[in-house]
């Protein structure tokens, strides 16, 4: 299930209301209209701010830092999409992929679905999976309790949810998925206190992905019709994390 798009605020002047003219005279010619021009020191402390508060959604996922799996040295980094847009696209194309991830074709299609999430609220943070030293999967973690989803599950507050792609051939099929995706679970509960559990949302159809997640400590919870597909909810719980 693809994030939702967030919408984008504009920001007015305090008191202001957007479209009208603020001045002295009661006319609408343009000489009464206050053009107001914000210094650029302030703007730029502003986009700080919205930086900020896009990065606590999730408590700084950039931040998360490198972990040792069974696998190699694995961490998470933001997207930058100048840089990361041709490697993802071309994962995206990949035919086992594209059959569960429909973003298939010319690079906008991609482009597009990354720089939703980059220019949203940060309830979403598409990422690339960096294994010693190399990219070689994509990651959106995402606040399963402000996506779509919600309305599909009794969610809770700070539910926080995965979705992923082993991006080369190499890497699949051989318990490497399943491995991250614990390890990524594991950073997910060690790195937001207030989240008590990891969702997913795997299509049905996509067996080797509910594999994995049930290999990682997830557990089957339900089955939900979401707008592009039937999912199977899986759900690891902070409370058993050291059982499963």
């Amino acid at each position: 299930m693809r994030p939702t798009d967030a919408n984008v605020g504009t920001a007015t002047v305090p008191g202001s209301t957007p479209g009208t003219g603020t001045g002295q005279g009661s006319g609408t010619d343009a000489e009464d209209t206050l053009d107001l021009r914000l210094p650029a020191e302030f703007l730029a402390l502003c986009t700080e701010a919205d930086a900020a508060d896009r990065d606590e959604l999730l408590d700084r996922v950039g931040d998360w830092g490198r972990i040792r799996t069974p696998v190699g040295v694995f961490h998470l980094a933001p997207v930058l999409c100048e840089r990361d847009l041709p490697l993802i696209s071309g994962w995206m194309n990949d035919p086992a992929i594209a059959e569960f991830w429909e973003l298939a074709g010319p690079r906008t299609v991609t482009e597009n679905h990354l720089r939703a999430q980059l220019s949203g609220d940060g309830r979403s943070v598409p990422c690339l999976g960096v294994l010693d030293g190399t990219p070689m999967s994509y990651w959106e973690i995402y606040r399963a309790d402000l996506d779509l989803l919600a309305r599909h599950y009794p969610a809770r507050p700070h539910d926080t949810g995965i979705h992923l792609l082993i991006g080369d051939l190499v890497d699949r099929g051989r318990g490497v998925g399943s491995t991250l995706i614990r390890a990524v679970a594991d950073l997910v509960l060690d790195k937001r206190p207030a989240c008590a559990r990891v969702v997913a949302e795997p299509d049905v159809r996509n067996t080797p992905s509910v594999s994995a997640f049930l290999s990682a400590g997830f557990r089957y919870s339900a089955e939900v019709d979401l707008p592009a597909k039937r999912a199977a909810l899986m759900l690891r719980d902070r409370s058993v994390r050291d059982l499963l």
